[in-house]
C-alpha cells in the first residue's frame, strides 16, 4: 500500500544567508565607501559563520509531495539556519527512511506510525518526534460508478495495492465491522500502477490512497470519486502518518541538535499552516520538477490538516499509539506490544 511501503517525495538542497548579508549591506549603504581591507574582514566574517553551521541530513519516505512542504519551508526561509543548521534533504537511495536514520547516515527523516512501530518492536531504537498531520487522511477511493460507499460495497470488488498483509488485514476488519464477507473481495498487487488508469481498465476497482495528494489529483483529472475515510470509519486507523523521526542514540548523544532542527521544523509547518499558496510557491521552487497545479491544490487541503483539532502542530498522544499498536499486536504483525512511551515524545514541539 502506498503509504504504509513508500509513500512521497524529494530532493534538493539550498542555503540561507540572508540575514547576515542583508544587514551589513543595509549598513554600508548608509555609511561612506569602505576600503578593501574591511571588506575582506567583513568576507572573513561571513565566511567564517557560513562554516559554522552543523550539517544536518533529512532522508525523505519517498519523493517530495505536500507531506515534506514545511521542512522545505524550514530551509528555504531560514528557519534552520537561524538554529545554526545548514539542513540537506535526501531520498533514500537504498534502504528506507527508517533503516537510514537508525544507522546514523541521516539525523531526521519522514516515517509513519506503523513504520516506527515495527522498527521497535524488533529493537530498532527509532523515535517520532513530531506528527506531520495530526489525523489519517489517507482512506479507499474508487470512482463513482463503481458504487463503493462502504466496506460492505467491498464484497465482489477488486482492490490494487502493494501486496502488504497489512492491506488485507485493514480491509478484513472495516468489512468485519460492516457485517460484510472478506472472501468476497478479490486482492490484487498492482505496485506502483497508476490508480485512475487501473480503475478505468476495470483492472482494479478501489484502492488505497492519500486524500490530499490523489485525492486532489482526482478532481484535477476530472474524475469523481467515492471516498472513504479510514479514520473515520474505525478510530483504531486514525493513526499518525507521517511523522518525523530520529534515533534514541541522536536524542542521548546530541539533543541540542534535535531541539534545534525541531524548532526550525515546527516554524516551517507553522508557516506552512498560515500562508498554504506561498509555501506551494516554495515547495515548487525548491522541486520544479513538481506537478505545480497539484501541489497548490494539496497545500490548500493540507493547511488545515496539518494542526487540525491539535492544541500545537506536532502534537501525538499516547492513545493513538497504543490503539494501533493493540491492533499490531492482535493481528499478528508484532510479536509482543512496544512501550510506546518511548516510540514517541512531544518535548521537542510541545508550546
Amino acid at each position: 500500500m502506498k503509504h504504509i511501503n513508500k509513500a512521497k517525495k524529494a530532493v534538493k538542497t539550498l542555503a540561507m544567508v540572508f540575514m547576515a548579508v542583508i544587514v551589513a549591506f543595509t549598513f554600508a549603504a548608509c555609511q561612506k565607501p569602505v576600503d578593501n581591507n574591511q571588506n575582506n574582514n567583513q568576507n572573513k566574517i561571513e565566511n567564517e559563520t557560513s562554516k559554522e553551521l552543523k550539517k544536518v541530513t533529512f532522508v525523505l519516505d519517498w519523493t517530495p509531495n505536500t507531506n515534506h512542504t514545511g521542512i522545505y519551508v524550514a530551509k528555504n526561509q531560514g528557519f534552520f539556519k537561524e538554529q545554526g543548521l545548514d539542513v540537506e534533504i535526501i531520498q533514500p537511495s537504498e534502504g528506507t527512511s527508517d533503516s537510514m536514520v537508525a544507522s546514523g547516515s541521516a539525523q531526521f527523516g519522514i516515517s509513519y506510525q506503523e513504520g516506527v512501530t515495527f522498527a521497535r518492536s524488533e529493537g530498532v531504537p527509532i523515535v517520532s518526534i513530531a506528527a506531520v498531520i495530526q489525523h489519517n487522511t489517507s482512506g479507499f477511493a474508487s470512482l463513482k460508478e463503481k458504487n463503493i460507499t462502504s466496506p460492505k460495497d467491498f464484497e465482489g470488488k477488486t482492490y490494487g495495492g502493494w501486496g502488504s498483509p497489512i492491506e488485507e488485514a485493514t480491509i478484513k476488519y472495516l468489512m468485519d465491522q460492516a457485517g460484510a464477507d472478506f472472501s468476497k473481495v478479490n486482492i490484487v498487487t498492482t505496485g506502483d500502477a497508476d490508480f485512475f488508469q487501473a480503475s478505468q481498465s476495470g483492472q482494479i476497482d478501489f484502492a488505497w490512497i492519500f486524500e490530499g495528494w490523489d485525492g486532489i489529483a482526482a478532481k484535477l483529472k476530472g474524475f469523481e470519486l467515492n471516498y472513504i475515510d479510514l479514520g473515520k470509519e474505525a478510530k483504531v486507523f486514525d493513526y499518525y502518518t507521517p511523522v518525523i523521526i530520529t534515533s534514541e542514540k541522536t536524542i542521548a548523544e546530541n539533543e541540542e541538535l534535535v531541539r534545534a532542527f525541531m524548532t526550525g521544523a515546527k516554524k516551517g509547518y507553522e508557516f506552512t499552516i498560515q500562508n498554504p499558496e506561498k509555501a506551494a510557491e516554495i515547495l515548487i521552487e525548491e522541486v520544479p520538477e513538481i506537478d505545480k497545479e497539484l501541489v497548490k491544490e494539496s497545500q490548500k487541503f493540507l493547511a488545515g490538516k496539518y494542526k487540525d483539532d491539535a492544541s500545537y502542530w506536532g502534537l501525538q498522544k499516547e492513545e493513538v499509539w497504543k490503539n494501533y499498536t493493540n491492533w499490531l499486536f492482535d493481528n499478528g504483525f508484532i510479536k509482543e506490544k512496544i512501550d510506546v512511551a518511548k516510540a514517541f515524545t512531544n518535548k521537542y514541539v510541545e508550546n
